[in-house]
């Protein structure tokens, strides 16, 4: 931070040291390392993550649009998070479902799409706030596929 890292690049770089990664009382139970850094950040750096068009967001669901348009529409936007957590990368296809269902609120097949992968994404989830977080997530889209 004090050399002007990126948030993005410590996250990918801090790690826990090896001599301490395996003690059971240190292990990721309630949060994660992830979590720690970013509160390191917010309190020595502000709530600002060094993106520039962060500091003043569009709406998520205008972004959602805008991506979705890009895509080709909803469904090529929810076939490709589909697709992106069929092949494991569960964190770009939870971006893409939640663009998806934030442009298209009443969409039951993007909010059963981000169901299936915010679950995915609880079941791989070892400290229990990430796990409550998604599974949460999947739970609220599951009831509006439904609807």
């Amino acid at each position: 931070m004090n050399a002007g890292a990126s948030l993005e690049q410590i996250l990918a770089e801090v790690r826990p040291p090896a001599h301490l990664a395996d003690r059971p009382y240190l292990q990721p139970v309630y949060d994660e390392p992830e979590f720690v850094v970013r509160n390191v950040w917010r309190l020595y750096g502000g709530w600002w993550d060094g993106v520039a068009a962060h500091l003043k967001p569009a709406p998520q669901a205008a972004l959602g649009r805008e991506v979705a348009a890009l895509a080709g529409g909803i469904d090529v936007l929810v076939a490709r998070a589909k697709a992106l957590a069929a092949g494991g990368d569960l964190a770009l296809a939870s971006h893409l479902a939640d663009w998806a269902v934030a442009a298209a609120p009443d969409d039951r097949a993007a909010h059963a799409a981000r169901a299936a992968i915010y679950e995915a994404r609880a079941e791989a989830s070892a400290a229990l706030m990430t796990r409550g977080i998604f599974a949460a997530a999947a739970r609220d889209s599951a009831e509006k596929a439904s609807l």
